[in-house]
């Protein structure tokens, strides 16, 4: 039976992970494990050429270069420790990707789309690395200087399992886990790793039938069948929708997880289910947990958060998602989906605080 090919995430990622991406994958497994048996001290070391050497082999010498030039500036403008010309300089980076030109020459180093826009999307997640870097460089102790070099910088940002899609793993979970040193167990280690491939395994075929099965992009890029269908039908659809968006990133989050856990280190949780959500603030904190970290550590806590005044909240908020939207590419339809999960999260936060006048409880 034909799958549905219209959800294009799901179908551009398998393609790239059977072709490339999952050999890679293989491979970093290969180097981690040795380094780890052999030369603990110099994981880190082994792990950056490694992700090097697989940046250079899948985007070419010049996405090496793009890659490693956002590196280097955005390490140069970090000495000058200075959030605000870090924020700034990481924001000029990430436009670069949306000037009509830059994209036109980026496109003639490719010879198909799919090429490009791998560049695309490794570049835009290596911009959040190099921003929580950079960051936590503006904000370190003298006596984390060691940790806070540009070799770490080049080892975070080359970390080859959260290389291309994430999960996010802020710099300072990234080099207090990295450096730890741990006893090296074969047995528990691979016991680790045939458990997550079978859940990996399983929640892929899961994936898989409801591509074959369901049809959901395909019904939703028709206006027809939309229009003759009841409210829950339409309610089904949009369920559907979101769960399948969910076993998606239980597998494009789980791989690297996984290899994750391999290298001793701790990523973040996976994807809560989102029939268990009831709330847009569950969802933001409990489906991609890397990316609210991210949110909270380096824009929500410094620009006040719920600790300032009730303008404050609201502001602190809204540039959260406004950084949200303009991330996953700026396009207007963005603007509109940030604004109403700003909405979501200010009307829940308004009830919770009415909700807890000592009056209101008393009357509850």
């Amino acid at each position: 039976m034909p799958q549905d090919p219209m959800d294009f995430e799901w179908s551009y990622w398998i393609e790239w992970g059977r072709e490339h991406i999952l050999w890679l994958l293989v491979g970093h497994l290969l180097v981690s494990q040795v380094s780890r048996l052999l030369v603990e001290k110099y994981k880190p070391w082994c792990l950056m050429v490694y992700g090097m050497a697989a940046c250079w082999l899948l985007l070419g010498i010049k996405g090496f270069a793009v890659i490693l030039l956002h590196a280097a500036v955005s390490f140069a403008v970090a000495q000058f420790q200075l959030s605000l010309l870090t924020w700034l300089c990481s924001l000029i980076l990430l436009s670069t990707l949306r000037i009509p030109a830059v994209e036109e020459t980026k496109r003639k180093w490719y010879d198909t789309e799919n090429e490009y826009y791998l560049l695309l999307f490794t570049v835009s997640v290596r911009c959040l690395f190099c921003t929580s870097f950079s960051l936590e460089y503006c904000w370190h102790r003298p006596t984390q200087k060691s940790s806070h070099s540009f070799p770490w910088m080049l080892a975070y940002v080359f970390y080859y399992p959260t290389f291309h899609n994430g999960p996010l793993l802020n710099f300072d979970e990234f080099s207090k886990q990295m450096r730890r040193q741990e006893a090296f167990n074969v047995k528990s280690n691979l016991s680790i790793l045939i458990v997550g491939i079978i859940r990996i395994f399983f929640w892929w075929c899961l994936a898989e039938l409801m591509i074959h099965l369901m049809y959901i992009h395909a019904l939703y890029s028709s206006a027809l069948p939309l229009e003759s269908a009841s409210y829950w039908a339409l309610g089904g659809l949009a369920l559907a929708q979101v769960l399948f968006f969910y076993v998606k990133y239980l597998v494009l989050y789980g791989v690297p997880a996984l290899l994750l856990r391999m290298d001793g280190l701790k990523p973040p949780a996976l994807p809560c289910c989102v029939s268990l959500m009831h709330s847009f603030t569950k969802m933001w904190r409990s489906f991609d947990v890397g990316l609210h970290r991210f949110l909270v550590r380096y824009i929500y806590v410094p620009m006040g958060g719920s600790q300032s005044s009730l303008l404050g909240m609201l502001f602190s908020t809204a540039l959260t998602f406004a950084f949200v939207s303009y991330w996953h590419g700026g396009q207007s339809y963005l603007w509109y989906w940030g604004t109403l999960n700003w909405l979501g999260v200010i009307v829940e936060n308004g009830i919770k605080r009415i909700l807890s006048i000592s009056v209101i409880q008393d009357l509850i």
